[in-house]
């Protein structure tokens, strides 16, 4: 069996337990250190641990059988090049740190980063029109000066298109996957999967060796969601997996955008919609993305001399801050509070410093990011 410091073995196992969710898993290891620890904690202290009820101790009883399970799991994927990140592994994408429900243990095949400077999310229907493919390419011809990590789900349609276009114009793309690491569906799209793993990769929550089910694909769309700084929905009908991650990226306050279309054509009225209720903000160009996402020309991917000066002036409150934020790349302010050990009125007054000096910036639900 593993020794103490194989931690992803541990929290592989720990992840196995059927009893343990995101919420779960993530109390643990804040209160325990690492899976280690908690599978090797005696019962009485495990059970004092909030969320830890009585089912998940008494399946606990047979870590040796989950051990077992997650050895035979890291073999399966050495052996086919697949990689295991953990949410203590320094790799496992900060973006998602911030949302709930997010996956314990990722999969990916061929990944260089899983933290990018600046990410876009790109999807739509699996019937795509022509009108809905040239907006694709066109959108990401016009960002690639920025050099985003573009984001989809391989799916049919404007995913694909999506994934295809980004390879022309050399940029970094993930597909996240609704079905196992090893199993590329559509297995039409398997080319292009193979020509993004020289620059970006494949993502998937799912086991190696699992069969794919249709719960899987609205699963996945969270994680497009929650990796995506901002999600284009290029073509939607009424009802879809796009809308579902359109909904869900709009919970997670993200940057949301729709491309308007024919109000008679069955493939806009889903994107129509999303404007209508204000659930996203109308797409007509590069500059909507440049102005919500706080993109320059002027400073692509290199900070500039006036924004190094800024924060060598903080003080030393600010500068906390500042790191706290470069870790978190985004938190609410009570989140912050609570890191920082600071009264809220005094750190409002530190956060509008920051802000006035565009080292920051305020988001929908009291939350705030780096500029």
């Amino acid at each position: 069996m593993s020794k103490p410091n194989d931690n992803l073995h541990h929290e592989l196992a720990l992840s196995l337990i059927p009893q343990i969710g995101p919420a779960v898993y993530r109390n643990i290891i804040a209160y325990t250190g690492s899976a280690y620890n908690f599978l090797e904690l005696p019962k009485g202290k495990a059970a004092k641990i909030p969320r830890v009820s009585q089912k998940l101790l008494s399946l606990r009883k047979d870590k040796n059988s989950f051990l077992k399970k997650a050895e035979e799991i890291l073999e399966i994927c050495i052996k086919k090049n697949i990689q295991v990140v953990t949410i203590s592994d320094p790799q496992f994408p900060q973006r998602l740190k911030s949302i709930e429900d997010m996956p314990m243990v990722l999969f990916s095949k061929g990944l260089s980063d899983m933290n990018p400077k600046r990410t876009l999310g790109i999807v739509g229907t699996r019937n795509a029109s022509e009108y809905g493919r040239n907006i694709t390419r066109k959108i990401i011809e016009d960002v690639a000066p920025y050099n985003p990590t573009i984001i989809s789900g391989l799916a049919y349609g404007i995913d694909i298109e999506a994934h295809k276009t980004a390879l022309q114009y050399d940029l970094p793309t993930l597909a996240i996957l609704g079905s196992s690491p090893d199993q590329i569906y559509p297995s039409i799209h398997k080319n292009t999967a193979i020509s993004m793993l020289e620059k970006g990769g494949l993502i998937s929550e799912f086991l190696p060796g699992s069969e794919m089910h249709p719960s899987n694909f609205p699963k996945r769309n969270r994680i497009i969601a929650g990796l995506s700084d901002a999600l284009i929905v290029v073509e939607a009908a009424k009802k879809g997996g796009a809308l579902i991650t359109a909904e869900i990226a709009y919970s997670y306050n993200k940057e949301v955008f729709a491309v308007p279309g024919n109000l008679q054509s069955t493939y806009s009225e889903g994107c129509n919609n999303l404007i209508r209720t204000m659930k996203a903000s109308i797409f007509t160009g590069l500059k909507d993305l440049e102005e919500a996402l706080s993109w320059s020309k002027e400073n692509n991917g290199v900070e500039s001399k006036s924004k190094i000066e800024s924060i060598q002036n903080l003080d030393a409150t600010e500068k906390k801050i500042y790191e706290i934020l470069v870790e978190s790349k985004e938190l609410e302010i009570d989140h912050l509070a609570f890191r920082m050990e600071l009264p809220l009125s005094l750190l409002a007054s530190k956060l509008l410093n920051m802000e006035f000096q565009g080292i920051i910036r305020a988001m929908p639900g009291k939350k705030y990011k780096l500029v």
